[in-house]
Order: structure tokens, then sequence, then C-alpha cells
């Protein structure tokens, strides 16, 4: 993947802060002998199982070694129940990162009204935090919620410290793009606003290429953006040998199982895979699977419901320890990412496939990143956007060809081990904070 690093690494004016190692790829993990401060500002953390607060778990667990990490963070979403996160709340450290819990409201996330009073509510509580908690020698603002690049602007005003923007997603291009909002005045102002934040970060992360040239088109300087892609922990995501016990607890049995994994939202646009599985009623021998939660649910079980469709089943988010085994349950995974919304966004869960050893199918566009990873590794299947015939006709293609997903699988995996581990993407964050605090 493309790195935008645009400088020379220098740390000569860091001496004393910290000891760097050598660093040239960015692969090796970075050593220090004092520890800077850094804080990480986003709502979703552990132990909440959505993607981006498990991505950001690992990440700030990852850097405590090199730097003093803490995070400001809000109530989890969803939580997979168990001994070690029924205390969750009174948590104040957590392997090695100080957590700075503040409340804000919980509505429904199927309510778009609430879900915006979420927002705003944690955007709130997060600024009057910022206020009690020690100045930060660096602070890095998520996009759950978007507003948060605000919340950094201040503190980076008020502190004089310096400011990352980590971008999981871009706003409000991905309002735009899901048809949730107008392109009108307000919304080209508030964008303007969040873009003017963005050029007067020390740096810009994002996730792929097609993120980093939506920054470029709007303003931000190509040397200021580093693209790190997520990840995969490719010691715990790891391909099942025979069947996975996920298969034998719920009596998939041998049927071809295409399987979405992961958050039931907005951005996934999951109607047209519901839609295919409609026109593949009668194919008793394959059955869709949803595994996850999220504001779409309901919507989604109505339409299965209104259509009669007996080929489809849901299930919870599965527990960390049991992620092999429900990804390897798959025959095929579906990887959805629309035109619209193929600059915004890079979806995450495309590494824990690849980790797992799956072969998937995506609707991405030709040219965007995702499409160039699937077709240039021979990791994945690709229709074009839009057509819900054509994926229901590459799925029966995948059911009489179990060879060629073998091969793909085996490619997915070399893929996860290559390019997309957490000690690759964590090391390339550190060496970043390196440069910033040089």
């Amino acid at each position: 993947m493309a790195l935008h690093t645009g400088m020379k690494i220098s740390l000569a004016g860091f001496a004393g802060r910290i000891r760097a190692s050598s660093v040239t790829d960015g692969d090796e993990v970075c050593a220090g002998a004092r520890q800077p401060s850094v804080l990480f500002l986003n709502r979703s953390y552990w132990p909440d199982v959505e993607a981006t607060g498990q991505l950001l778990t690992s990440l700030c667990e990852g850097l405590t070694q090199d730097f003093e990490v803490s995070v400001l963070a809000g109530y989890p979403n969803s939580i997979v129940d168990g001994p070690q996160v029924r205390d969750w709340n009174n948590a104040a450290e957590r392997n090695g990162v100080r957590i700075h819990r503040v409340a804000h409201t919980m509505f429904s996330k199927r309510n778009l009204i609430g879900k915006g009073l979420n927002f705003l509510s944690f955007a709130h509580a997060s600024h009057a935090a910022l206020r009690t908690i020690a100045a930060p020698n660096v602070v890095v603002f998520e996009t759950d919620p978007f507003l948060l690049a605000f919340a950094a602007n201040r503190l980076q005003k008020r502190t004089n410290c310096r400011m990352i923007g980590y971008l999981q997603d871009i706003y409000p291009d991905v309002a735009v793009a899901l048809g949730k909002v107008g392109n009108n005045w307000a919304v080209r102002r508030l964008r303007s606003a969040l873009f003017d934040v963005y050029r007067r970060c020390d740096r810009m992360v994002v996730l792929s290429q097609d993120m980093a040239d939506l920054l470029t088109d709007g303003g931000v300087e190509s040397e200021r953006i580093l693209i790190v892609p997520n990840w995969a922990d490719t010691r715990r995501i790891a391909p099942v040998p025979g069947i996975s016990r996920f298969r034998e607890q719920h009596q998939l049995g041998d049927r071809f199982v295409a399987m979405y994994s992961g958050n039931l939202g907005l951005t996934q646009r999951l109607e047209e895979f519901v839609q295919a599985a409609r026109l593949m009623r009668n194919r008793s021998d394959i059955l869709f699977c949803f595994v996850g939660r999220g504001s779409q649910e309901s919507s989604l079980r109505e339409m299965i419901e209104s259509n009669g469709l007996t080929n489809v089943r849901f299930f919870d988010y599965q527990p960390l320890d049991e992620l092999s085994h429900s990804l390897a349950a798959a025959n095929l995974h579906l990887v959805p990412l629309t035109r619209e919304l193929s600059r915004c966004l890079m979806p995450s869960k495309l590494y824990g496939i690849l980790a797992a050893g799956r072969p998937y199918l995506t609707n991405a566009p030709a040219g965007s990143e995702l499409h160039t990873v699937s077709t240039t590794y021979n990791v994945g299947l690709t229709v074009e956007p839009g057509s819900v015939p054509a994926i229901a006709d590459r799925i029966l293609w995948a059911v009489d060809h179990p060879a060629e997903l073998e091969i793909m699988g085996h490619n997915a995996r070399k893929l996860a081990e290559s390019e997309y581990t957490q000690h690759r993407s964590i090391a390339r964050f550190c060496k970043l904070l390196q440069q910033v605090l040089a």
C-alpha cells in the first residue's frame, strides 16, 4: 500500500524525549527512553465489539511500550458478555492505557435523531472532559463522532500540543453519499470547517488511497497524509482446519454459506444481498448468514419476512476467541462497498476475512482500492456495483467452483500475513508519532 509521508525522518530534535530505533520501512518496533503522552479521542473503545473500538483498543495497547497512552471514550454500543467486561465502566486503566470514560445519551442507533443526539452529547461531554485532562504531547482524534475534530482543535489551540486526524471514514461525505443529507449550504459549511481542521493537523491518517485522494482534493497537502491500513490479529484469527465450531453449533451442515460479518449499518447497503437471497430462494443448498448487530437489522429482518425468505439467518456478534470459527464457517464472505462510499471509507472487515483465509465477494467499483486488492492478489470475487442479478450469478458460480475458492483463501491468508498484520500497522503509527514529535 502507498505511504504518503513526503518527508525525511529526523529525530535529532527529539533527543532526550524519545530514543528511536532505526526506522526504515515502518515495520520495526520503535523503542523509547522517556515516554511522551498521546491522547486518543473516540467514543468506541473496549469493551465495544464494533470494529473501530476493537482496532483502537489494539492500537492503544500496542503503543504503551513507547508512549504514555490515554483514551477519551464513551459507552460501548455492543458488548459480548463475559466476566472480564462486566465492570468495564469502573476501569480507569486497562493493559497500560488510561481510560477517561464520559457519560452521554444512548438512544437506539436505529433512530437517526437519537443517533445524532448520542453524537452531540458525547462531543459535548468530551469538550468538558478535555478541560480536566492533563495536556498531552499529541492528541489523535477519530471520527466516532466526526465532531471530535473540533474538540481536538480547541485542545490544540489551548495547549499547543501536536494534532493528528485518524479517519476511519470521512464526514459529511458519507452522509451525503448515503442520501441521508443533501449537499446543501449547511453541509458544505460543515465540510469546510472540518477540512480547515484537517489542513492544520500535523498529520492526517487514512485507510486507503481513495480516502487520501479525497483529502488532497479538499486541499490537504499530500505530504501530511499517511495511509495506515486497518489490520487483523493474525495470531488470534487464523484458518480453521476441518469443520468450524460455528457450523456445528448452529447446524449449518454442508450448505454453502454466504456470510456478512460485522456492523449491520447504513454504510453497508446490505439490501442488495437480501435481494440476491430472494433470487436464490429455491436453492436450499445456499444459506445467507448475517453476523452482528446494527441500525439496519430491523429493516433487513422486515425485508426477509415480507419476502418469506427461509434462506437467511441472523446471528449475534461473536466473542473474539470464537471469531476464527465464525469466519471460517463461510464458504464466501460478503464485503459491500458502493461507488458513492468508496472514497469515504475502507471496510475493516476485509482484514479479518483475509486472516481467516477465506474468499469474499465485493461490489466495490473498478478502480477502488478494495477492487484492486481483490483482483491483483486473487483473494476475492468482484461484481459491478448496483446489480443484484450479478451478485446472485457470482454466488452461484462460487458454489460450482470450490477449488478456485480454496486458492483464493490460501492467497488471502498469505496477503494478511505480509501486508495487514497488527504489528505492521502499529509500527507505522509509532513511526508517525515519532515524526510528529520530532
